[in-house]
């Protein structure tokens, strides 16, 4: 049997999906290179950063690294954002511009020591 896409792109023993994420990763699209990221890293109670500025209205992507022993939660309740992340493991979000503002984060399993916020200007 052939795996192959047919023309009209009706499957074949391959879906889709699995033909796209076969492409190079300079297949990817301009604007994923260009939109702002911006590294959190936790471990343990401890956390990399607590105060991270974007522009308003831009989309961008948060990577969350866990470099402790111990899972951790990475949340910001009004971005909607919530990443578990397991121990020596990351986590990447893609979120949609927001309005400017200041938008509280916290690792759930370590409240006391995590909080932070991201300021949108």
């Amino acid at each position: 049997m052939s795996r192959e896409l047919t023309p009209r792109g009706a499957r074949r023993g391959i879906t889709r999906r699995a033909a796209l994420l076969a492409l190079p990763a300079t297949a990817l699209p301009s604007w994923a290179e260009d939109m702002p990221t911006v590294r959190v890293e936790l471990d343990d109670g401890k956390i990399s950063t607590r105060r991270i500025e974007l522009p308003a209205r831009t989309r961008f992507r948060v990577e969350v690294v866990n470099k402790g022993k111990t899972p951790a939660e990475f949340e910001s309740l009004p971005l909607g954002l919530e990443l578990v992340v397991a121990p020596g493991s990351t986590r990447t979000r893609v979120l949609p511009g927001k309005s400017p503002g200041t938008y509280p984060f916290f690792d759930e399993f370590h409240m006391q020591t995590t909080r932070g916020e991201f300021v949108i200007k």
